[in-house]
């Protein structure tokens, strides 16, 4: 009776052992993963910091292809003032050839390099606020428009002066059309983004004509002042233009570099990688096309 009753006490005790062992078992177990998630989470928030100090090979290639659009535009403009200057006799405002040669430098700083970089404000400073990129962007377009203006004045006045039809060549209907689709364009920027009185629905719609319409201003622009060029040496050198005369070499690397200019400009402008991140207000323009065919109203941008 009394082995017995040792036996049974050896056995409880035994369990209770095993008890224990098992929820100091238990208890290590439950208690490891969180353990670990806390080093996990250390790590992340470690290597999170190490990802953003370390240089990103997207963001590296996008500042040297932007350095070299923007060596590409100023060079363009250097080599059409140039052009105009030493081989055309200079600027002025009198009805002479000289105040035509005011046409083509306007038109490629304004039309292509400025109307440019005014699209590209919106990869550049893609983290800095929407609407202080959206008031330089209006600013620099319309500082584009008062230059092209001022040449297509330059142009009309020198046609008077010397008794020149006007809008006779394809150079010149090509470049009138960008120039009136380019004001527009900037009317309705204007009207529906920087000062908008659409409703949200009606500036959601008009988003991807707008940005689409941009970018074919700015081929239209390039190519404009591509057959303005020929015209250009064709009247003037049309002789010796076949003998590689040194205007002629000149003004066709100046036509390259426009190329060039719309080349790397395009690439940058489409390329997702450089496009803004999201963020509330740009998705406020991003409407859902089963928020439209629902009824509901998104918020305004």
């Amino acid at each position: 009776m009394r082995s017995g009753s040792v036996t049974r006490l050896r056995t409880s005790s035994a369990e209770r052992t095993l008890g224990y062992s098992a929820f100091l078992a238990r208890r290590h177990l439950y208690r490891r993963p969180a353990y670990d998630s806390a080093a996990e989470g250390k790590h992340d928030k470690k290597q999170h910091i190490m990802d953003e100090s370390a240089p990103r090979p997207g963001r590296s290639m996008f500042a040297w292809l932007v350095g070299a659009s923007q060596l590409l535009g100023v060079a363009s403009v250097v080599l059409t003032g140039v052009w105009m200057g030493h081989y055309r006799g200079g600027f002025a405002w009198d009805g002479s050839g000289r105040e035509f040669n005011v046409h083509p430098l306007c038109m490629v700083l304004g039309l292509v390099f400025l109307q440019g970089d005014a699209i590209l404000v919106y990869r550049v400073f893609r983290n800095e606020a929407k609407r202080n990129v959206k008031v330089l962007h209006g600013i620099i377009h319309l500082l584009a428009l008062i230059i092209s203006i001022v040449g297509t004045v330059a142009v009309f006045d020198f046609h008077r002066a010397s008794k020149t039809p006007d809008m006779y060549t394809l150079h010149s209907w090509c470049g009138m059309a960008t120039l009136v689709l380019f004001s527009i364009q900037w009317v309705m920027g204007l009207l529906f983004f920087l000062f908008p009185v659409a409703s949200s629905w009606l500036r959601a719609s008009y988003l991807p004509i707008h940005v689409f319409s941009g970018l074919v201003l700015l081929v239209m622009a390039i190519g404009s002042s591509l057959l303005g060029i020929t015209e250009k040496l064709l009247f003037s050198i049309m002789p010796t233009y076949s003998q590689f005369a040194s205007e002629g070499v000149l003004a066709n690397i100046l036509g390259i570099l426009l190329v060039g200019f719309g080349v790397l400009l395009g690439y940058l402008i489409t390329k997702e990688e450089f496009r803004r991140p999201p963020n509330p207000e740009e998705e406020a323009l991003s409407v859902h096309f089963k928020t439209l065919t629902e009824g509901g109203s998104p918020t305004s941008p």
